[in-house]
Parts: C-alpha cells; sequence; structure tokens
C-alpha cells in the first residue's frame, strides 16, 4: 500500500493587526502543509497554546505575540519558528535552543524602510509638526523655534543595515555624522562615509541621536539617566530599534525637564500604548505604533521573507538562523 505523505502543519498564531493574512507568498507553502493563519490575536497562554499544539512550523508575524520558556515547553511538535522582523526578542532563545527549535528572523530586508520612517520621525520632530498641529486644533497659535538640520551632527547608534542607511540619508541632506557600535572598524567606517566615536562623544556631539542596536543583555537600558544628561541640551532622540534599548523612565523626566528637545518613537515598553502611558504627558514627542516597515512595500518584503524562510528550513538549507 502507498504511503501518504507526511503533511506539516504551518501555524500563524495571531496575525493582528494583518500582516500576513491574504498574502500571495503564502501559496508558495502549499506544496509542503497545511497554513493555518488566526487573524486575531490570542487572548491568554491557554489559548496561544491551543493553536499551537499541532504546529510544526511557526510564522510570528506580530512581535506583541511571545514565545516565553512557559510555551515552548508545551510545544512538542514545534520544528521551526520564523519572525516577520528582525528582532527575535519576543522568543526565549535559550529554551528554544534547548528543545532544538530553529530560530529564523529577516536581518536587513526592509533597512530602506525602516530607515527612511526614522528619518521621517527626525523631521516630524525637527520641526514640531506633532505639537503645532495638536496646538492648532485645540486653538492655539504657538510661536516656538524649529530645529534647521543641515550642518547639524547626527550620531548614529548601531551600524547595521538600517543605521547605515539613516547615515546615508543623513549626508544627503547635509548632516555630519558620527557612530556608535559595538565592533567598529575603519574599513566600515571609510564604507559608510562616518567616523566611530565613543558613545560618551557621540552622545555630547549630536544634535539628534537614532538608536538602531538590536536589544541583548548588552545594550538593554543603553539609554539611560547617565546618557541623557550628557546628551546636548535640546537634543532629539530617535528610537526605531526596541523600547528596552531605553529606560522609559529616564526618557520621560529628559523630556518633562526639558533637557530633551523631542523624542521620536515607534517602539514602546507596553504595546498597545495605553491610555496613561507616561510619554503620553509629553508636548515633544512624534509617536508611531511600531509600524516603520508598515508600508505596502515593506510588509511584501517581510512575508516573502518568512515563506522564503519556511522554505529553505524545509529543504534543508536553513537561513537567517539566529539559534
Amino acid at each position: 500500500m502507498r504511503r501518504t505523505p507526511h503533511r506539516l502543519t504551518i501555524v500563524v498564531p495571531g496575525d493582528d493587526p494583518p500582516q500576513v493574512q491574504g498574502s500571495p507568498h503564502l501559496k508558495c507553502l502549499e506544496p509542503y502543509g497545511e497554513v493555518i493563519v488566526y487573524t486575531d490575536r490570542p487572548a491568554t497562554l491557554e489559548e496561544k497554546i491551543a493553536r499551537t499544539q499541532d504546529a510544526e512550523i511557526l510564522i510570528n508575524s506580530r512581535g506583541i505575540v511571545k514565545w516565553p520558556a512557559e510555551a515552548l515547553r508545551q510545544l512538542p511538535k514545534l520544528r521551526m519558528i520564523t519572525t516577520c522582523s528582525i528582532g527575535t526578542d519576543m522568543i526565549d532563545l535559550p529554551v528554544a535552543r534547548e528543545r532544538g527549535i530553529i530560530v529564523c528572523n529577516q536581518p536587513g530586508r526592509t533597512a530602506p524602510v525602516v530607515a527612511e520612517h526614522a528619518f521621517g520621525l527626525m523631521f516630524a520632530l525637527a520641526k514640531r509638526s506633532a505639537f503645532m498641529t495638536t496646538s492648532l486644533k485645540a486653538g492655539r497659535w504657538p510661536r516656538m523655534d524649529n530645529v534647521f538640520l543641515q550642518g547639524k551632527t547626527l550620531g548614529i547608534v548601531g551600524t547595521g543595515a538600517i543605521g547605515a542607511e539613516m547615515a546615508r540619508l543623513g549626508r544627503v541632506v547635509g548632516l555630519r555624522v558620527v557612530a556608535w557600535t559595538f565592533h567598529p572598524s575603519a574599513e566600515k567606517a571609510q564604507q559608510l562615509g562616518l567616523r566611530y566615536v565613543e558613545l560618551d562623544e557621540l552622545l555630547s556631539a549630536s544634535d539628534v541621536i537614532s538608536l538602531h542596536v538590536r536589544l541583548t543583555d548588552d545594550s538593554r537600558w543603553l539609554i539611560g539617566r547617565r546618557e541623557f544628561a550628557r546628551m546636548k541640551q535640546g537634543a532629539l532622540l530617535i528610537n526605531c530599534a526596541r523600547a528596552g534599548v531605553v529606560e522609559t523612565e529616564a526618557l520621560v523626566e529628559a523630556l518633562q525637564t526639558g533637557h530633551l528637545g523631542g523624542a521620536g518613537i515607534d517602539v514602546f515598553d507596553q504595546e498597545p500604548l495605553p491610555p496613561d502611558h507616561p510619554l503620553l504627558t509629553c508636548d515633544q514627542v512624534v509617536l508611531t505604533p511600531h509600524c516603520a516597515d508598515m508600508t505596502p512595500e515593506g510588509v511584501d518584503l517581510l512575508n516573502e521573507g518568512a515563506v522564503d524562510n519556511v522554505i529553505a528550513f524545509l529543504e534543508g538549507r536553513p537561513q537567517h538562523v539566529v539559534t
């Protein structure tokens, strides 16, 4: 008797807000197995486990759907997780490694999209767009200086694909660019057209500081009270990396005292942002809901990349393996 080949179960556990649902790229997985897409977010750990109990592969399309140790240890069939992101901080990587679960991400795939968003936040902040709009809607006619960016110094913290693109965009509009990274090199500095400096020098010299490091044990709370105190009076901070790179309480304090001239933030320590979050009390902020790569082009690139990661794994040539 002919044996029916095993068909995989591939699960998207919580595609809310919509990312991969309806993507034509999912059709490429049909020869490999059944693809189950949940279009709402699991409300509890138990619901998340129920949805993924039989999954051999997860496409984690939303970072808000997290995979701590207690979840991973209840998924005996799980062999692989791919994210629709660069970051993997939503997954307990040591436990994934312990259980032999391969985790893949998408480094640099949407770097131009994310860098353009960070660049847009910088300009919106420098021109006080959110503050002016809110004031006019409230019937006020404010007078407050904007920031002229040409000739100012842009400090890039982290020069991976996104940081490198942010540096390029900065140079195009006439910003001087300095950078700090964990692993600087003269060759990369020449390639990117920038100068590497120590972090303290970058903080004190920069008019705009843009964060582009991965969230790791080394980068968690990289920017706190000490670092804010070293920044120029009136400096602008852009964070399209991860919320954990910055101490939120110290950020709010620096904004409310006026030492920091403003912050453009796309990532938060609580997502979705609760209505009583202290950042919402700050005037000089431009806030976006973790959507730096959410353009039609960016969404399509990430969906394609997630499917490519699954196929590469199934064909025995896993790519972009984090653990």
